[in-house]
């Protein structure tokens, strides 16, 4: 049964790619779909067997990479980690499959994204069942790989192109970390198993391993941590390398759906987790996680309240969404990492799922300033969105309530500047998020309406196969939370014995639960409420003072600065990504590809032997003295040169033969382009 996880997708992979043209949108759809769904039966049998069981499945399937000492086997792991983020990641999927089916029918090319919309899933159970660094990062470019071709499926679109390119080049930066980490590990390790990198880990996180670089010594282990968190970073869009997340908006609404709650940020969750054994020891690296996963939720927050694209509100709370994780990590807070993750799986999807019909009824418009007044025309999709909104802002006794809380509370009583630095910016990250959720629902549906009267004419709700997606969806979103909390994150359980190790001293869950004050537990919950009251006014009661506010200096550069995300983009631009274009044209273009590896290379070999031969032929008189004499001067240099070689070679060095050889071809080609 396990490998059957394993290999039933392929497949499914193979016959939607291969054959995806002749079998037709609905057949396509129908067997990918049905290689997902059959996936997701089995890893409930897996969960029940691994989870609850308590019984870890290790499967060595072949020999991959074997050379001299080092042996890569390909394996598979089944742990508590692995069953859990596998089904979120098939059970998403399968769901996503099946809204593709009524969302995109009258695509021409929907059997071409249905294939694209599949590849992620098998890569992602690659990467989370990997045993070992190298399939790992098979896994993880896969997935890099399948989010390109999503975004770039509408590839007649030069916004959807950009965005393409560019998610695919800022992951580039996260990845080429994430390789410099795993050749560290190797070059510490000597291997690349998980099993027996965690068990040396201890013994090599004393100070005496280290790596050299510029002559100077830097703890091995930490360098190692740092470079696997870039690539997290990277691909869980956190706050340097976030700018592409919001770009993943301009492919179709499954794909935001898919990627973001069933794969990408599942990757860096997944490595984060898995590498927990690594970071253990490394309180230094945790301080990293933390600050930036905090500083990541702070800015998200704060960025979307004045965004105007439906998708890229949700985009940005995503991204709020992830710094949570992040932090939770930093704070040895792994069980409720993965287990917001899983909350987050569903109440991230059901707002992009229901931003589609709201985003199709109003044929295709994405500007919340020009609808308003769908809630009496779309009344299911409304309720849909309305319970994915009060989820993750924490709303009491939802699914988000009971992971959004536990991260906070043990920032506070980790008693440390990171953890309060932490606690204190995911506070009030509450506030703005509870805000830009409940400015959606005031301007898409309970606002005047300021949309075309065709469109209104033209609405309706969601279908009936939608309808039932979004119901399994607003099922989770509401009840998941707290049908798995105890099992999950209980005081006392055992649900993560078979995968999660944490050092005593860094055990602070039962001091959060009973030692956190009544009102250091109630902040996140006014602030929430708080934000919702301020969202109301702001919209339908103070909009004279709004607007006299946005028309002062001070209001236009605050709404400037947050309405063009902190300027992150432009900074990029004008400072990184112009210096490098600036570099690779002067450079790397004229300097080396057109200048000295082409006159060194073989357009300077063969120029220079064509003049040297024009000059030779020159020589050429016909008459006979002329030859006799030539041959006389020759004759005579080359006998004083052997007679005096030893006086001359204690003033002559050989290798300015080459340097006279390399002058003359440069003095003949410069004369050359001169004459022309």
């Amino acid at each position: 049964m396990y490998l059957l996880i394993v290999t039933l997708l392929l497949p499914g992979s193979f016959v939607a790619g291969a054959f995806g043209r002749f079998l037709g949108s609905r057949g396509t759809a129908t067997i990918t779909t049905m290689c997902v769904s059959l996936c997701s039966i089995f890893l409930l049998i897996a969960f029940y067997e691994v989870a609850l069981g308590a019984s870890v499945c290790y499967i060595k399937i072949a020999s991959w990479i074997i050379s001299e000492m080092f042996d890569a086997f390909r394996g598979s792991l089944f742990d508590s980690l692995t069953v859990v983020m596998l089904i979120v990641v098939t059970f998403v999927s399968s769901l996503v499959h099946l809204y593709f089916i009524s969302h995109m029918s009258e695509d021409p090319h929907s059997s071409r994204f249905m294939c694209y919309l599949f590849i992620p899933t098998p890569f992602m159970l690659m990467l989370v069942t990997g045993d070992n660094s190298i399939q790992l990062f098979l896994g993880w470019e896969g997935v890099g790989l399948a989010l390109y071709l999503s975004i770039n499926f509408w590839f007649t679109r030069l916004q959807a192109n950009k965005a393409a390119i560019k998610v695919m080049l800022v992951n580039r930066v996260g990845d080429f970390g994430l390789a410099l980490g795993i050749m560290g590990g190797f070059t510490l390790f000597q291997i690349v198993d998980f099993s027996t990198i965690f068990a040396c880990a201890s013994a090599f996180s004393e100070p005496n391993h280290f790596f050299l670089f510029c002559n100077m010594r830097f703890h091995a282990i930490t360098v190692i941590c740092i470079l696997l968190f870039i690539g997290a970073v990277g691909k869980f869009a956190q706050i340097g390398l976030h700018t592409w997340l919001p770009d993943v908006m301009e492919g179709p609404t499954p794909v935001s759906a898919l990627i973001h709650a069933a794969t990408m940020v599942t990757a860096g969750v997944s490595m984060i987790a898995r590498c927990l054994l690594l970071f253990e020891y490394l309180p230094n690296a945790l301080i990293v996680v933390t600050s930036v996963g905090a500083m990541m939720l702070f800015f998200a927050a704060t960025t979307g309240i004045l965004q105007n694209d439906l998708k890229r509100v949700i985009a940005y709370f995503i991204c709020s969404q992830l710094g949570y994780m992040i932090f939770a990590c930093g704070i040895f807070n792994y069980s409720v990492s993965v287990f917001h993750l899983m909350n987050y799986a569903f109440f991230k999807v059901l707002p992009s799922l229901s931003a589609g019909p709201v985003i199709h009824a109003m044929s295709d418009e994405q500007d919340m300033r020009k609808m308003g007044g769908l809630a009496s025309l779309l009344p299911f999709t409304y309720a849909m969105m309305l319970i994915g909104s009060l989820s993750p802002i924490g709303f009491p006794f939802l699914t988000g309530f009971y992971s959004k809380d536990v991260i906070l509370e043990p920032a506070y009583t980790k008693y440390t500047i990171s953890g309060n630095f932490a606690f204190w910016l995911g506070s009030v990250s509450v506030f703005f998020t509870s805000y830009h959720f409940f400015r959606l629902l005031f301007l898409t549906f309970l606002a005047p309406t300021n949309s075309f009267k065709r469109d209104m004419l033209q609405c309706h709700d969601a279908p009936i196969l939608m309808a039932i997606l979004l119901i399994c969806l607003a099922f989770g979103s509401i009840f998941v939370g707290y049908l798995a909390k105890d099992m999950m994150i209980g005081l006392g359980t055992n649900f993560w014995a078979n995968f999660l190790f944490i050092s005593p001293k860094n055990e602070i869950l039962a001091e959060s639960e009973f030692a956190t004050p009544t009102i250091i537990k109630l902040i996140p919950i006014l602030f929430s409420t708080l934000g919702a009251f301020v969202a109301y006014n702001v919209n339908f009661i103070a909009n004279e003072f709004i607007f006299a506010l946005k028309t002062t200096s001070f209001g236009n550069g605050l709404y400037c600065f947050l309405n063009k995300r902190w300027f992150f983009d432009k900074v990029f631009n004008d400072f990184i990504v112009r210096s490098f274009l600036r570099f690779g044209y002067e450079v790397s273009f004229k300097a080396l590809d057109k200048g000295a590896i082409e006159i060194l290379g073989p357009y300077g070999i063969s120029y220079t032997f064509g003049e040297l031969a024009k000059q030779i032929s020159k020589l050429q008189s016909g008459f006979v003295y002329h030859y006799a004499f030539a041959m006389l001067i020759g004759l005579t240099i080359f006998i004083t040169i052997i007679g005096l070689w030893d006086f001359i070679s204690f003033w002559v060095d050989n290798r300015l033969y080459f340097i006279y050889t390399v002058t003359f071809s440069f003095i003949n080609l410069e004369g050359d382009i001169s004459t022309n």
